[in-house]
This record gives C-alpha cells, sequence and structure tokens, in this order.
C-alpha cells in the first residue's frame, strides 16, 4: 500500500536528515564541547524534551542501546543547555542546507512556497501519545522559509516516527528485536546495524532466536510468511497513523508541496553522504519510485 504519507515521507525527509550526521552539524557541536558525535546526536535530537534523562530518550527513541544513550545523557546538558542544542542544530542546518542545495536555492522562492505549506501541514501532525511530535511541535517556527521548513519536516518525521513505535509495541517486538526484523527485511547487515544503535553480538543473537521462537525468522535468518505480514501491517498502520496532515492541506496542496519537495530531496539524497548508508534503508531510488 503506497499511501499519501508514505509518499509525503520519502520526500520530507531527505530534507530534516540534513542535520545529525552531516559535516556542519557536526562541527557545531564540536564548537560546543561535545565529546564526539553522538553526544551531539543525542543533545540535538533530544533538546525539545528539555533536560531529558537517559532513560527518557531511550525510551522514546527506542531502539537504542541504553547504554549508547547513557553515554552521552546527561552530560551532554553540563556541556550546554537543551536551548542551546537547539540553537545549535539550526546552525548546523542552515550550513548544510547551503552547502548542498547553493544559497539561491536555499533562498529562493520555491522553499518558502514549501515551507508555507509544509508549516500548514505540520500544524495538523498528530502529538497526542508522540513525545518527540508534541516537544516540536511547540517550538516556534524560524523566521527564515529553509528553516522554517526544516523545523516543519521535523514535527511531520518525529509524529511519523513516534506512529511507528507505537506500531511495533503493538507488534510487541522490542528494540532490538525490531532491528532484527528490519534489518532482515530490508537487507541491511546486521554488523552495520549493531555499530550504529549500539546492540552487542549476544543481545542481537539473542533478538535472533526470539524471532525464530514466534516463527518470524527461519533458520537462514530469512523472513516468514507471517513476518511478512507482520512487517507489512507495521508500515501500513505508521502510514495510517501519518495522514491527518495531509487530509487537512487537502489534495491539491499536498500535490504541489511534493511538487516542491521533490527535487530537493534528491539533491540532498544525492549529496548528503549520510543518506548513502542509513538504518532507515532510504535512498534515492525511493524518491525516484515513489
Amino acid at each position: 500500500m503506497t499511501t499519501t504519507a508514505r509518499r509525503m515521507w520519502v520526500r520530507f525527509e531527505p530534507y530534516h536528515d540534513v542535520t545529525y550526521f552531516t559535516p556542519e552539524s557536526r562541527a557545531a557541536t564540536d564548537a560546543l564541547g561535545c565529546k564526539g558525535g553522538w553526544m551531539g546526536y543525542f543533545g540535538m535530537r533530544a533538546a525539545p524534551l528539555g533536560a531529558a534523562s537517559a532513560e527518557q530518550v531511550t525510551s522514546a527513541f527506542y531502539n537504542f542501546h541504553p547504554t549508547r544513550v547513557a553515554r552521552a545523557l546527561p552530560e551532554a546538558w553540563d556541556i550546554a543547555s537543551p536551548e542551546t542544542f537547539l540553537a545549535t542544530r539550526l546552525t548546523g542546518v542552515d550550513g548544510a542546507l547551503r552547502a548542498m542545495l547553493g544559497d539561491d536555492v536555499v533562498d529562493g522562492a520555491a522553499v518558502a512556497e514549501a515551507a508555507e505549506l509544509a508549516v500548514e501541514a505540520a500544524r495538523h501532525a498528530p502529538t497526542a501519545g508522540r513525545p518527540l511530535a508534541a516537544a516540536n511541535a511547540r517550538l516556534p517556527f524560524p523566521d527564515e522559509p529553509h528553516l522554517a521548513l526544516w523545523q516543519a519536516t521535523t514535527v511531520l518525521r518525529e509524529s511519523r516516527g513516534d506512529g511507528h513505535v507505537a506500531a511495533l509495541v503493538m507488534a510487541q517486538l522490542g528494540p532490538c528485536d525490531g532491528l532484527v526484523l528490519f534489518a532482515a527485511d530490508k537487507g541491511l547487515a546486521a554488523e552495520y546495524m549493531k555499530v550504529a544503535r549500539g546492540w552487542s553480538d549476544e543481545e542481537w543473537a539473542a533478538a535472533v532466536e526470539r524471532l525464530r521462537g514466534r516463527d518470524l525468522l527461519d533458520a537462514s535468518g530469512t523472513l516468514t510468511a507471517k513476518a511478512h505480514a507482520m512487517r507489512e501491517w507495521i508500515e501500513d498502520h505508521t502510514d495510517l497513523s501519518a495522514e491527518e496532515p495531509w487530509r487537512a492541506l487537502g489534495p491539491e496542496r499536498t500535490g504541489r508541496l511534493a511538487e516542491l519537495l521533490t527535487p530537493l530531496a534528491r539533491a540532498l539524497g544525492a549529496a548528503n553522504g549520510a543518506m548513502a548508508t542509513n538504518p532507515m534503508a532510504m535512498s534515492v531510488d525511493l524518491l525516484v519510485e515513489a
């Protein structure tokens, strides 16, 4: 099922993704005194929640190992306040967008029009039971259109992500179990995913055994028919829980936003090294096909 929510996600996600793992973002958090890229990542992404504990952030982010989060938080809040991290992530976003798209595009009429439409959509993004969406939705939209567009895409993606976590919980897939199943479905290497999210070999192996016990993986580690059905259910419900912004915006304006975002997403997907390999299994090919 290819829904409007899915089609829009693959267009706005690359715009959101210019922060956290770009050189410009890393330079901004390094300048704060962060001890490595992960501290910068957790500080910037968690900052809308305030000075949240490692336990709160582990819960909200869902698929990171608790010790990966605990190495960054709460120490990050001793280095800089959440408010400073919020300002820093916008600095990184601005630098990354200008480096990858150029000033003419960033300051152009298309981005300004996209920002107006995306902000309207984001105002209708569900936040009930969605902590990251609610935390980002309370923030003011920046005056600069390219940054307002980034803030809007962030609200939209965190709202969708919170809905995805709810679907995983309903499917009774714990953080590591969900990663194992996703990796097997998308052909992502287990070694890469373990490093990306901080799980040990032993924890990964235990998750594999749990999934085999539920008839979700066969002896070779391949998804069973039951697992394919579960994965489809999860993705379909993730999409269904993310449709409200597009219903509110309406087909015509949603189509126009998709038209404006598509060339931006393709350009950013090609220029952003963090998208070459990523735990979401998102690629420029998705943008061509969607």
